[in-house]
């Protein structure tokens, strides 16, 4: 009678712990399916970017249709600064509307690295990584893969969390000493939306913005829609210096309908600083670039081997170094998104 109680009791605890195992595992299947077999999907949620002592919070919006289409809708939400990120089958542009510009580049994005906001970038991750951890939280489970940001090496980790459904909640990407440093919470995810066949084209969502600025702005001319920034108020300095650099001249330049700050800093690491304002483009300015595209604390930077460009607050920077890596470009940029300080 022990021994059969003894039986019993063993084969509970199998088919209880085994269980476990099988739910994690099919949690993942779960996520899998509806990624895979979602033809197009939309979601919504908040994005929060640590740098240094501050964090910068974007409203984003995602859509997304078979034939890798993309739009995600970046809104910071401190200075509804706008800028949208497509992908369709003539390229990958960074869409800014409040100055009715964009820049058009080739590109992998969004597979070649991690994004936190895209499923299936994040499905990739979860399948790519065969040391990721499993574990039991609340009603679901958060799985640790490696993250996959080259141009950030501080990244190192993710904290993925799905319910018990296989349904998506956050994100958390994390650095070595496992701070937090961009969180990304999902607010609604509807599989299977419905998109018009010209949704993703370029031109139709210029005529969509320039709609809700219209509606906005109680159908005001073009040149009263955004607020020109002629002047600049106060130089920008970067809060990060590669070593043994320093500013060695400023000069500022008139330029039509504005001004253009140039820093050049000297030393073992010179780079140059561009300052200038950004004025509204009556006629939709698309710029052919190269390189790629890097979502900082405030901005969406565009990043080649040897210059950083991005706008924020109405105004364009620029940094350039034909000696300095990609990654140092970026430490200077990172560092200027962070509070202004006037010297």
């Amino acid at each position: 009678m022990k021994r059969k109680l003894f039986f019993i009791l063993m084969l509970g605890l199998f088919f209880l712990s085994g269980c476990g195992k099988v739910n994690e595992k099919d949690a993942i299947n779960n996520f899998e399916k509806k990624i895979n077999g979602a033809k197009s999907y939309y979601l919504e949620g908040k994005l929060d970017i640590v740098n240094n002592e501050d964090v910068y919070t974007y409203d984003v919006k995602v859509s997304y249709m078979e034939n890798d289409n993309y739009k995600v809708d970046l809104v910071n939400t401190v200075n509804s600064h706008q800028q949208i990120i497509l992908r369709n089958n003539e390229g990958v542009y960074v869409i800014s509307p409040k100055i009715n510009k964009s820049f058009k580049f080739q590109s992998d994005w969004p597979y070649n690295n991690s994004q936190v906001y895209l499923l299936k970038p994040i499905l990739d991750d979860i399948k790519n990584d065969d040391s990721k951890s499993f574990e039991k939280v609340d009603d679901g489970y958060k799985i640790v893969v490696g993250a996959n940001y080259p141009n950030n090496p501080k990244l190192t980790h993710e904290e993925i969390y799905l319910d018990k459904d296989g349904n998506i909640s956050k994100v958390v990407v994390l650095d070595k000493d496992g701070n937090s440093e961009i969180t990304m919470s999902f607010n609604k995810i509807d599989y299977g939306k419905k998109f018009d066949d010209n949704y993703f084209d370029l031109r139709t969502i210029i005529d969509v913005e320039e709609e809700n600025n219209n509606v906005n702005n109680d159908n005001t001319n073009s040149e009263e829609k955004t607020k020109e920034t002629s002047t600049i108020e106060d130089i920008i300095y970067p809060m990060y210096l590669p070593t043994n650099t320093y500013l060695t001249n400023t000069e500022k330049v008139n330029k039509d309908n504005g001004e253009r700050l140039i820093l050049t800093f000297d030393g073992d690491n010179p780079f140059m600083l561009i300052e200038e304002t950004a004025t509204y483009e009556k006629e939709h300015l698309i710029v052919p670039t190269y390189g790629d595209l890097e979502l900082m604390a405030s901005t969406v930077a565009i990043v080649n081997e040897n210059s950083v460009n991005w706008l924020d607050n109405d105004i364009e920077y620029y940094v350039v170094s034909d000696k300095l890596s990609k990654n140092e470009l970026l430490n200077i940029a990172r560092s200027i998104s962070v509070i202004p300080v006037s010297k």
